[in-house]
């Protein structure tokens, strides 16, 4: 609606002008954060002065942006930035997504419009997405439910003896597909790709990639490493790491599941999973209004004991840096869970908490869940975390 449009332009302007009061122009090129100011995302950028007035110039398509925006008296057809220009050449200071923008867009802008002074407007854009509207959070709640839902049900009806990875990707995503999947994973990391998430048949899962999380996947091939491969077949006994996301509306949910086909996992493996299930719920229970990320980090790490710390948030060289991460509109938002994140957390926040350890010959275990942060403390939106579950 347009209230729940206005309320996001508020947000974002105070937060704007608590650091910078004297921007003149915000200037929105993603698709993502069209939507988020007017709930469309088309061929177009959008302008938001220091007043609040937007100006959303559209080249295709102008008939569906009117037609889903609440904000219809905003949109403008453009053949070129010459008629953007006609409207508004002069932006002023001008604050831009540093992090999307190309260099010869920029140098097209700037060949039409007038900047005396050029921001980054990324890290107000993330602030401001980080705490999300009641509107927000109803989506975010029926992708939570759906999301646990899925993983409990379809993907037990799915595992077979034989398949290949590649196979349960395709199988899996058309059952996500039944329980509402909006069908695609939105990520703010440049050029990271996502189709529904992380999947690996026992020590895949430990396979290095160059996405920034604790799993691993081999991939289709080297051209396609982000899908499943073909040659790694389900035999009794493997681990099966499950990381997907899930989206309804627009709104998603991050969730891990680890199963075991076909055999009981040893008691050392379940013990290394329980691990992770305790420190998600310790960090959890620090995740109150005002509390601060960098100092939550530093608390749950400090509990950990060196033999804990071995292939914990990764496999060998390769561990990352955090224990959870913001959800929304993208995967990967703001707030993280990790050093340097300073901001206190918020009522209304989003985040999903991811502790894993890998285990040499045998996979990836740990979990995942998506958390809300109210008065009281976060409150787990995709069914709270689990054993290894065993697949018969």
């Amino acid at each position: 609606t347009r209230l729940e449009l206005d309320l996001r332009i508020q947000n974002f302007i105070g937060n704007l002008n608590l650091t910078h009061r004297g921007w003149d122009t915000a200037v929105i090129v993603s698709k993502v954060n069209q939507y988020y100011f007017m709930g469309t995302m088309q061929d177009a950028f959008l302008t938001i002065d220091k007043n609040g007035v937007r100006a959303y110039f559209v080249r295709r398509s102008v008939e569906r942006a009117m037609d889903e925006s609440p904000l219809p008296g905003c949109v403008y057809p453009m053949n070129s930035y010459r008629d953007a220009a006609a409207k508004n050449a002069d932006w002023g200071n001008t604050f831009l997504e540093f992090e999307v923008v190309p260099y010869g867009m920029l140098t097209r802008m700037r060949k039409y419009f007038q900047m005396s002074s050029l921001t980054s407007v990324d890290r107000m854009l993330n602030k401001t997405r980080s705490v999300k509207t009641p509107y927000e959070l109803f989506w975010t709640e029926q992708s939570g439910k759906m999301h646990d839902k899925m993983m409990m049900e379809a993907v037990p009806r799915i595992l077979r003896e034989g398949m290949s990875e590649a196979e349960f990707i395709g199988e899996l995503k058309a059952a996500m597909m039944r329980y509402d999947f909006q069908g695609w994973l939105r990520f703010q990391m440049f050029a990271t790709e996502g189709d529904v998430g992380q999947i690996g048949f026992g020590e895949n899962s430990l396979y290095p990639t160059n996405f920034d999380g604790p799993g691993g996947a081999r991939g289709n091939s080297a051209a396609v490493p982000v899908s499943g491969s073909h040659r790694r077949h389900l035999k009794k006994g493997d681990l099966v790491f499950v990381d997907v996301g899930f989206g309804i509306g627009g709104y998603q949910t991050d969730k891990t599941q680890v199963f075991s086909f076909g055999a009981e996992p040893e008691s050392y493996i379940k013990n290394i999973h329980r691990l992770c299930m305790d420190i998600q719920d310790n960090t959890a229970a620090f995740m109150v209004p005002g509390a601060v990320p960098s100092q939550i980090y530093a608390e749950i790490m400090a509990t950990l004991r060196q033999e804990d710390l071995v292939n914990f948030m990764g496999f060998g060289r390769r561990s990352v840096k955090f224990l959870g991460h913001g959800v929304g509109l993208y995967i990967d938002e703001y707030p993280v869970i990790a050093k340097g994140f300073d901001e206190p957390l918020a009522e209304n926040m989003v985040i999903a908490l991811e502790p894993k350890k890998g285990i040499a010959g045998v996979g990836m275990v740990g979990v995942e869940e998506t958390y809300v942060i109210e008065a009281g403390g976060a409150r787990a939106l995709t069914g709270g975390n689990r054993e290894i579950l065993v697949v018969k």
